[in-house]
């Protein structure tokens, strides 16, 4: 049998061979990594102890009081500000993470400088210092004896015991989640890209804007959203700098920590169900984005 009747008669091939072509079939489909039934049987199980089983004990006990009761307790004056208090402030946190983050991962990507590592490790330090003692650190160093509270007092600026503290605190703890999204992707990028841009006559805006924005796109969408679902949901760095101040300074996290102090635990499930849901569409929108702004680009190419 000559090597075109082997390449154009695979059955006859595998015969001689000494084993079938369903056999052949088997081996090509393969897991290099055994065991996949068993690894997905143990994510599942830990998915459902660890992030399932507490959510749906929580979503179980908020709405056990009933949907009256429900309805009455969300749209409560004090429940209502504490909402407004903090989704502005984390959007206003959002926003600042999303511009200064921005800068800041592409100082880290593009250039190279004396202290860069340095600098790269201090971005990671929100993730290991505890949020309380990173609201302890911003109260000291904004309150009116402070090395800035007098400053900026003068300049008619209070940030202690002011949204304005809220949203600093949050923007402190929640940086790294868009310069580490972003980071990585510039990083891939690379420089070659805005070189073969400028020979072709685009200006660095134009570049920015139609070139290097459009690929880092879904990096720094992902990174805001963790962001603001951080936000949303922190607390030891807030209590600290806020004042806690119902209907002003009081965030809906604080809220339902004082809840369940005075043993109101409907009340406080039924404020953490809110925040859960109002995270939980706000993920479900952005991924929904990013992969529309994916296909596009791919489309597009």
């Amino acid at each position: 049998m000559s090597a075109l009747d082997t390449i154009t008669t695979p059955g006859r091939a595998s015969r001689a061979a000494g084993f079938s072509v369903p056999r052949l079939l088997s081996v090509k489909t393969r897991r290099i990594l055994p065991g996949f039934p068993l690894a997905l049987g143990v994510t599942l199980l830990y998915l459902g102890a660890i992030v399932l089983l507490p959510l749906a004990a929580l979503v179980l006990q908020a709405f056990n009081v009933g949907w009256e009761q429900f309805v009455n307790i969300i749209l409560s004056p004090r429940t209502l500000a504490a909402f407004r208090v903090t989704v502005l402030s984390a959007l206003g946190a959002t926003v600042f993470n999303g511009i200064f983050g921005l800068g800041l991962a592409w100082v880290l990507s593009r250039y190279e400088f004396p202290g860069r590592r340095v600098l790269d490790a201090l971005v990671d330090v929100p993730f290991a210092l505890p949020t309380a003692v990173a609201g302890l650190a911003l109260t000291s160093l904004f309150a009116q004896n402070g090395p800035f509270g007098p400053v900026l007092d003068a300049l008619g600026i209070t940030v202690v015991y002011t949204p304005i503290g809220i949203a600093l605190a949050m923007a402190f703890t929640s940086l790294p989640f868009v310069v580490r999204s972003v980071q990585p992707v510039l990083d891939d990028l690379g420089a070659d890209v805005e070189e073969a841009a400028q020979t072709l006559g685009a200006g660095g805006w134009r570049i920015f804007r139609s070139v290097i924005f459009p690929s880092i796109f879904p990096a720094f969408l992902a990174g805001c959203s963790l962001a603001f679902a951080r936000a949303l949901g922190e607390f030891g760095a807030v209590i600290f700098i806020a004042g806690n101040q119902p209907g002003k300074t009081e965030i809906a996290v604080l809220l339902t920590f004082i809840r369940l102090q005075e043993f109101d635990y409907p009340a406080a499930a039924a404020i953490a169900v809110v925040m859960l849901a109002a995270a939980f569409v706000m993920l479900l929108v952005t991924n929904a984005v990013q992969s529309w702004h994916l296909r596009y680009v791919t489309r597009g190419e």
